[in-house]
């Protein structure tokens, strides 16, 4: 079944969260009436593609990640994601064309700390441009490159930009941890 634009956005903002949210959290982070954002969550839960996780909280289901196209990570795939990586792999950071920062990270949990500290040209650079999203995809992390898109989409800057990319990275290095444990 085919998803409205304002379903799947509402569907894809559930799932950059990552942790079960209310409606009225989902309707301020993309700038639609509650009831609009409810309506559309009730229509979510009858396809399946949400489950009311408690009273007022949803979230995404197997069947809602793979209406977003979303594969499946396994215990060898969470840990190939998270190595380390060698040098030539690394992702080495600049603040523009010709203009590196002596920078570098080494693993996922590596670039997460890093985006902490980097310089915020160098975060603004290298999102406008895809870079992110090509590394996470090279470390077979298609899911995170999509979350990386939907923040270039949603045209953050300055420290707003490092908290939102620090914050979907993190969540998923815990993520992918917590499967590489199973």
């Amino acid at each position: 079944m085919s998803l409205s634009p304002v379903k799947k956005l509402v569907l894809e903002t559930i799932w950059m969260l990552n942790r079960p949210v209310k409606p009225m959290e989902v309707a301020k982070e993309v700038g639609l009436s509650f009831p609009t954002v409810m309506m559309h969550v009730v229509g979510l839960a009858k396809m399946g593609y949400v489950s009311a996780v408690e009273k007022g909280y949803y979230a995404i289901t197997e069947k809602g990640r793979e209406a977003l196209g979303l594969p499946i990570i396994n215990i060898e795939k969470a840990r190939q994601i998270l190595d380390y990586v060698p040098a030539e792999k690394a992702f080495y950071f600049y603040v523009d064309i010709g203009k590196p920062l002596g920078v570098y990270a080494v693993s996922l949990g590596d670039f997460c700390e890093k985006v902490q500290k980097i310089d915020i040209g160098s975060i603004e650079f290298h999102l406008n441009r895809g870079d992110f999203e090509a590394w996470f995809v090279g470390l077979g992390d298609a899911e995170l490159a999509k979350k990386t898109a939907l923040i270039r989409e949603r045209k953050l800057s300055g420290e707003e930009l490092r908290s939102k990319l620090y914050q979907v990275v993190r969540s998923r290095c815990e993520e992918l941890a917590q499967i590489r444990r199973q």
